[in-house]
């Protein structure tokens, strides 16, 4: 039995609803709700659009017949979330003759709502974007709180913009086509919310592996609730990412270094990345004497539990991944700097961090 829609509302200075529940997307009436002009462009990719963009756009025409709609689909895969495919949805836009009132729905994972994002906050500096997350990564993290960006050679989300949402449509649905390796790793980040501010999700987590792993729909909607209202109140007192929304990043400093590193869409995913990051973290943590060293060994059982890598992929280098940390946008002119943890739930932002450390936990 589906679980009951729910909704999360996110304040600050452009506030907008994160929609949670079962078959949203054919919810003609809510999804048209959120154009304000003539035009939609539907950015989608190769695994997800003959899923789910003909229902989306049928939908849409349902309630707005007058609706003027485009579909743009890219490739699958982290290594399309580049400038060249950036470039291309600029296309679609101006060949939909899309006016500042036209909206971008980002059907799709992280790769698609990053790219779809930063496209609908540069064409004409800035129209509308919706948000349609069908993995659970993009739920819990990338869909919420308007981090737009692509990648580059040399590093991870080096090129974007702040573009918060006009609104946030999560079909929980859509989770059932997923593959259990990106359920697994969206998995990763709902962990990571426990590990920054909220202790007792872990243990809530730990006693309902079992069911999230499963896909039960009840489990999965709690979970994703819970995950956004965290990052939405993070997100709202600090929208540019200028203290507390740093926290979000526990575990990315390691996991981008090593996604850069691989190369994008090759070796670990990124919730697979992050899972090795955060015990990398903790690790750091109790390296530096900030936490305990068993705290760490329990976030990698309950990694483990979850079917997450909790081990630093073989053939990486630790100075080249030195290397990428010092490029990394939480690199400033303090040097490395990393979020650290004093145990499950209170993280923080460590400066100056020693690299002789960082390299030791890199060859543990």
């Amino acid at each position: 039995m589906s679980a009951p829609m729910r909704t999360v509302e996110v304040g600050g200075a452009a506030p907008y609803r994160i929609h949670i529940g079962a078959g949203l997307l054919a919810d003609g009436a809510r999804l048209s709700a959120t154009v304000r002009g003539r035009h939609a462009l539907v950015v989608s990719d190769s695994h997800v659009a003959p899923l789910y963009a003909q229902a989306a756009e049928d939908a849409l025409r349902a309630a707005r017949p007058d609706l003027r709609i485009g579909r743009h689909v890219l490739r699958a895969g982290e290594a399309e979330k580049t400038l060249a495919n950036f470039g291309a949805v600029i296309d679609a836009l101006a060949a939909l003759g899309a006016t500042r009132d036209a909206c971008v729905f980002a059907l799709g994972g992280g790769v698609v709502g990053d790219l779809a994002g930063f496209a609908a906050a540069c064409w004409m500096r800035g129209i509308d974007c919706v948000q349609l997350p069908t993995t659970l990564l993009a739920m819990v993290d990338s869909s919420v709180g308007g981090k737009t960006a692509v990648d580059i050679p040399q590093g991870k989300n080096l090129v974007g913009a702040f573009h918060p949402p006009r609104a946030v449509v999560a079909d929980t649905t859509t989770l059932r086509t997923l593959p259990p390796r990106e359920l697994r790793a969206g998995l990763a980040e709902v962990i990571k919310y426990g590990a920054i501010v909220d202790a007792p999700f872990l243990d809530w987590l730990d006693a309902r592996a079992e069911a999230l792993l499963a896909g039960d729909d009840a489990a999965l909607a709690e979970a994703i609730a819970r995950s956004c209202l965290h990052k939405a109140a993070i997100t709202e007192r600090d929208p540019h990412e200028h203290g507390e929304r740093a926290l979000l990043n526990f575990g990315h400093t390691f996991a981008h270094a090593i996604e850069a590193e691989q190369g994008y869409g090759s070796g670990l995913n990124h919730g697979e990345a992050v899972a090795v990051g955060m015990l990398l973290a903790a690790r750091l943590s109790a390296t530096l004497g900030l936490a305990r060293w068993s705290e760490a060994e329990a976030l990698q059982a309950l990694l483990l539990r979850f079917g997450l890598p909790a081990a630093l992929p073989a053939g990486l280098a630790p100075d080249a991944l030195l290397a990428r940390m010092r490029l990394d946008k939480k690199a400033q002119a303090d040097g490395l700097r990393f979020v650290l943890w004093d145990g499950p739930g209170r993280a923080r932002m460590v400066a100056g961090v020693d690299p002789a450390a960082v390299r030791a936990v890199l060859t543990q």
